[in-house]
């Protein structure tokens, strides 16, 4: 079968078919090994096959899989209840993506703002691939071929309190960023900015929201990106890492919002099913404050070998890493992938390493290896 016979051709795949993974590394159709640098763009923080998830979701799979959200299911209460406790001590909603958890809070805060509907947005930014989370996204190439935008987004500078106070006018209700923005190559946000952020909103009476679908469970070395700020919003979405690699996305807000959505406002028939809520217990059971000061050591460490290879610039949080390069990072990737490695190039000169959070140094170490080699092979 020609792998791209029946699927639209919405990404650009090499010619190479995945049947299995275990650890760090995937296996494909030929039996060939691929050490595993992007963990599914971040959605895999333990790996492949992790034996306690696999476990816990076959044991899942004997009891309950699905049953709408017209009920009640037990996963799905102790997973909102432990969000709630490790951070905002509010309410949350499930649903299956990134995108879907900023729709609802997209949602939430036109409810909040009783008649005010602007959110600022950062230019730099990716939200998803939603009709309203493309709109909110500030890259043009995004909004490529699907005018007329969605209304209500302003795209503010990001990293600029100056511009964003500029922004806010009368129907302004929200401020929405990515303490990290992600998708075009790790540029952390600074400090002054996201508490300068905070002021604003206190200000003006809006909702400061943090995309942390990439940034959250565990990526930085702390669970939530706001924690290495010390910056606490009104809503967080999270997605990714959250189940381990099954479909999962969640709004989780302050005490006293949520509320604001009722019945009939906002639902996901998917969402926060049995399967994925177990898998997120999972998770957030094993990234603890040890698993987590060691995912701080291995960035550490995984900087400090990426630095041997020349390279123009290293931005970092934790396992969320970009390195800027004088040669074409997409050649590098294509070539690294022959070799065995798997990395990302969200820009012509940019690599993104995001992997899973259970690397070792060694594995470190044999992937800085390939890397190596393939740009050696490159005139500066």
């Amino acid at each position: 079968m020609k792998y791209s016979e029946y699927l639209c051709p919405t990404y650009t795949r090499p010619d190479i078919l995945f049947v299995r993974g275990s650890g760090l590394r995937l296996y494909d159709s030929d039996g060939k090994s691929y050490l595993d640098f992007t963990s599914g763009l971040a959605c895999n923080p333990l790996g492949y096959s992790h034996p306690v998830l696999i476990s816990e979701i076959k044991e899942q799979l004997d009891f309950l899989i699905q049953t709408s959200n017209l009920y009640y299911t037990e996963a799905q209460l102790l997973l909102a209840k432990e969000l709630s406790d490790i951070s905002l001590k509010g309410r949350v909603f499930f649903c299956n993506s990134g995108a879907e958890a900023n729709e609802a809070a997209f949602k939430l805060a036109r409810v909040y703002g009783k008649g005010r509907y602007k959110i600022l947005t950062a230019k730099g930014s990716f939200h998803g691939r939603t009709l309203a989370t493309l709109s909110a996204t500030g890259q043009e190439k995004i909004h490529k071929g699907f005018f007329p935008l969605v209304s209500g987004f302003n795209y503010i500078e990001f990293n600029s309190l100056e511009d964003a106070e500029k922004k806010i006018d009368k129907e302004t209700i929200a401020i929405m960023v990515e303490p990290i923005q992600g998708e075009r190559g790790i540029y952390p946000a600074t400090e002054e900015y996201l508490k300068g952020l905070r002021k604003l909103c206190f200000k003006n009476d809006l909702l400061l929201i943090f995309d942390e679908v990439q940034t959250g469970i565990g990526r930085t070395g702390y669970i939530f990106a706001y924690q290495m700020y010390n910056v606490i919003p009104d809503i967080i979405t999270l997605a990714k890492g959250l189940a381990g690699g099954f479909p999962i996305g969640a709004m989780v807000c302050k005490k006293g919002l949520g509320e604001l959505l009722q019945a009939g406002m906002h639902a996901s028939t998917f969402g926060g099913n049995p399967i994925s809520t177990r898998a997120g217990l999972v998770v957030l059971s094993i990234i603890d404050d040890n698993f987590l000061k060691d995912v701080k050591e291995k960035a550490k460490y995984f900087k400090e070998r990426l630095s041997e290879i020349p390279n123009k610039e290293i931005r970092q949080a934790g396992l969320m890493i970009g390195m800027d390069i004088e040669c074409d990072a997409k050649k590098v990737v294509s070539q690294c992938l022959e070799k065995g490695l798997l990395i990302n190039a969200p820009s012509n000169n940019c690599i993104r390493f995001l992997p899973p959070l259970t690397i070792t140094k060694d594995e470190i170490d044999e992937g800085i290896s390939i890397l190596k080699d393939v740009i050696a092979n490159f005139a500066f």
